[in-house]
């Protein structure tokens, strides 16, 4: 009974995680943004090809049987400002997904590259402290038919922030250290529903106060060193014979 009881509960967690996506969450869409403190930027961008022409206006073939052509997804990322570094490929729930690498010279003009025309991005110093934002508006494209979509499908938009974070407007979804993370159900990410994107950090990069902190400390190791050694060499030698 007690056996029969432990496989029920095993099956009744899975099925729940399957159900409302907890463990195995659908992302049909994922940006990701890993921001410098001069304003440029890295962006990582995974997404079905059915997901792009829906949400980016794209024309991609998205048949299962397609043959994927990177050429042309490397041509749709590119424009003003952006250099797309790497494209890849992969296969899920019998969709093809793309995933690229944008180099960005200003975060600030990203909108100006059609696969990001549809958010506003804004990043300044105010004060102590710099201030990222960015809207995210309605999308470019329509569905189209058989998508294969299952209505459990997330979108999210991620930030890997530079510095160490005093505000931030994510709302109910897990973020971790200098990540930050907002998803959406990708129904409402068709419907154009907004996105409001806030995060406010320090003017001093971690990476910088990372290493000032190991250098002040090599300083005072090696000053310790230093005087210890000067000490043994100028310590008064002890009388010969002198008794211990």
């Amino acid at each position: 009974m007690q056996a029969r009881l432990c496989v029920l509960c095993v099956l009744g967690v899975i099925g729940t995680a399957c159900g409302n996506s907890t463990l195995f969450r659908q992302y049909e869409y994922v940006e990701e943004i890993y921001l410098s403190l001069d304003g440029t930027a890295t962006v990582h961008v995974s997404g079905s090809l059915a997901a792009l022409n829906a949400l980016r206006g794209a024309s991609f073939d998205a048949s299962p049987d397609a043959r994927f052509d990177a050429s042309a997804v490397r041509a749709f990322f590119s424009g003003p400002g952006t250099h797309v570094t790497r494209v890849s490929q992969s296969r899920r729930s019998n969709r093809r997904f793309a995933h690229v690498r944008v180099e960005v010279d200003d975060i600030r003009r990203l909108a100006e590259a059609a696969p990001f025309a549809w958010s506003t991005y804004q990043f300044a110093r105010d004060g102590d402290l710099y201030i990222y934002r960015q809207k995210v508006g309605a999308p470019a494209g329509k569905v189209p038919e058989r998508t294969g979509f299952n209505g459990r499908e997330l979108v999210a938009f991620r930030l890997h922030l530079p510095s160490k974070i005093r505000y931030h407007n994510t709302r109910g979804v897990e973020s971790r250290g200098n990540i930050l993370s907002w998803e959406q159900p990708l129904a409402e990410r068709l419907r154009g529903t907004p996105v409001e994107i806030e995060a406010r950090m320090d003017p001093q990069s971690i990476l910088y106060t990372t290493l000032l902190l190991f250098g002040a400390t090599f300083i005072a190791v090696a000053g310790a060193s230093v005087a210890l050694l000067w000490w043994i060499v100028t310590r008064p030698a002890k009388p010969v014979g002198q008794a211990r």
